[in-house]
């Protein structure tokens, strides 16, 4: 299942883990992304909280936790790659995360789509 946060991150769901990605509509946004500064396997996140930043030509923007969970992977091409992300958003994950629940605070496609709308 695929959801989205209003942060413009987005999340999919196998069960305990979950992808987190940055939206087509953020990456369009921040241009050429050069940096990705992303959190430690092991680390703990915080719904809500700061997990990394995406930088771009124009600006640096904050990721923030669309969940409760426990960094289990992380991307490391995109280290090396960050643009990869701008050229296909919805390909390129940023991390893994074993969750225990999905929080009620995210949205599906069609929601999204519609608070994208209100921008």
């Amino acid at each position: 299942m695929l959801y989205f946060s209003k942060n413009h991150l987005w999340i999919k769901s196998d069960g305990t883990c979950v992808e987190i990605g940055l939206t087509d509509y953020a990456a369009e946004k921040l241009g050429n992304i050069v940096f990705v500064n992303l959190p430690d396997v092991g680390e703990a996140l915080s719904e809500g909280e700061r997990f990394g930043d995406v930088e771009s030509v124009k600006t640096v923007s904050d990721l923030i936790s669309p969940v409760d969970g426990e960094v289990v992977e992380v991307n490391e091409t995109l280290l090396d790659e960050p643009e990869a992300i701008s050229e296909d958003p919805f390909g390129k994950w940023l991390i893994k995360v074993r969750v225990e629940s999905i929080p009620d605070g995210l949205v599906s496609g069609e929601e999204y789509k519609k608070f994208k709308e209100t921008l």
